[in-house]
């Protein structure tokens, strides 16, 4: 039986793109696994705790980010951003529904897809944590993105289907999940940032300094050869032969906004 909680009983799947039906996942593959009933139940409390902060921060769009993958190894706490906005109100004394809008791989191949839920299936994702944070952007950021995030071709404006988990940020060949974010982010701010190069050259002059990745030529033939959703022809050479693989992560993101006062602090929910 689903639960009766209108934020929850709304968590139905609606993808951006017709006929994208197959499992997704960010960057992870489809190995098919009977749900937990006490993970199910602590995704659906961390999703019920999340809608509850949104609703105190007064705020119309967030980043959100949830602890899909154990990424500590890297020095990182979050795997994956979305985008939670307000959908409209249904009548003048009840808020909107909050939904998330974010990019999802296609169960470990070179594709994706932009999907818009509601915030319990975004955390029944199986979690490594059940942990969520979120920063609140800048007032005039949030009324540029809303009416994006509420219009499917224009979330889709910037979005590249072609997927690579550790895509180069400052390239266009792929994107990966927290890249389409990054760049949608820097259209809503920047009019003229109106396409992927674009933005990037806007998130350049702002400061924005991706994660870099010590991973070795070893470790990285491994991954290109096994992983259809891992490539490194976008990076420099420069940077590959050196091991240094620079690309877009959750924690990045934060950091960024926060250090450039694009941001409130980041808010965390447990």
């Amino acid at each position: 039986m689903r639960p009766r909680n209108t934020q929850l009983s709304r968590a139905l799947l609606l993808s951006l793109c017709l006929g994208a039906s197959k499992p997704v996942h960010a960057g992870r593959s489809c190995e098919v696994q009977p749900p937990r009933a006490e993970r199910v139940a602590q995704g659906l409390e961390l999703a019920l705790r999340t809608a509850q902060a949104l609703d105190a921060s007064g705020a119309q769009v967030v980043v959100l980010a949830r602890a899909g993958q154990d990424l500590s190894r890297w020095g990182l706490r979050w795997s994956h951003l979305a985008f939670a906005y307000r959908e409209a109100a249904p009548t003048a004394d009840a808020p909107g529904t909050w939904r998330v809008v974010h990019k999802l791989n296609h169960c470990g191949s070179d594709r994706a897809a932009l999907f818009r839920q509601g915030l319990a299936e975004f955390f029944l994702d199986d979690p490594h944590r059940f942990e969520a944070a979120f920063v609140l952007p800048r007032a005039d950021w949030q009324e540029a993105l809303l009416p994006m995030l509420r219009d499917n071709a224009a979330a889709r404006r910037l979005h590249q289907p072609r997927y690579n988990l550790l895509a180069y940020p400052w390239a266009t060949t792929y994107q990966q999940s927290n890249q389409w974010l990054i760049e949608t982010l820097a259209s809503a701010a920047e009019g003229a940032a109106s396409d992927r190069p674009r933005a990037q050259a806007w998130l350049r002059l702002q400061g924005y300094e991706p994660t870099v990745l010590r991973i070795d030529a070893f470790t990285r033939l491994g991954a290109r050869l096994t992983k259809a959703n891992v490539a490194f022809d976008d990076h420099p050479d420069s940077q590959r032969f050196a091991g240094r693989i620079a690309t877009v992560s959750a924690d990045s993101v934060f950091a960024w906004m926060q250090r450039r006062a694009l941001s409130g602090p980041e808010q965390i929910v447990r």
